[in-house]
């Protein structure tokens, strides 16, 4: 079993940048002016779901 992933739920993201601006791995860019998060980069720190303003980010067992 792998560590948990942060997914980002589209239809709740703002576009606000604060995921972005704070993951210490830069696991986050843009697509289609939302984020997404790589899984590859992802060390599952969860500070992107803690940040987030609307709960746009989450993942199973954080």
């Amino acid at each position: 079993m792998g560590k948990p992933k942060a997914k980002v739920s589209i239809s709740k993201c703002l576009a606000c940048c604060g995921c972005i601006s704070v993951c210490p791995q830069h696991a986050i860019s843009w697509c289609g002016n939302k984020a997404l998060i790589n899984d590859e980069e992802c060390i599952s720190c969860a500070i992107c779901i803690r940040t987030c303003p609307v709960g746009a980010i989450s993942g199973d067992g954080f």
